[in-house]
């Protein structure tokens, strides 16, 4: 699903425009990144969890040449689902 497909499905829920729906989509995301990028940690009660992590440097393999090369750390957001969500999305 995309963004303008979430927009669309809210505004006709909403009874709103769609331009509107998209300005809000937009400002959910950009509170999500903002707080990240801020705290490093975002907690949606029943929907889940979003966090920075850092992953630590690890030895590869380049898989044209079979060259080994080291990776470095580098941060990553995590995403962990409620359990509502699991509930909800996976029937459990």
């Amino acid at each position: 699903m995309t963004k303008n497909e979430i927009a669309t499905m809210i505004a006709g829920k909403l009874e709103i425009r769609q331009t509107d729906a998209k300005r809000i989509i937009q400002l959910l995301f950009d509170g999500i990144s903002d707080t990240l990028a801020s705290e490093g940690r975002l907690e949606l009660r029943n929907f889940g969890v979003f966090e920075i992590r850092t992953r630590k440097s690890r030895k590869a393999r380049n898989p044209k040449t079979g060259e080994s090369v080291m990776v470095p750390e580098r941060k990553v957001v995590i995403f962990k689902p409620g359990k509502e969500m699991v509930e909800k999305a996976l029937g459990r």
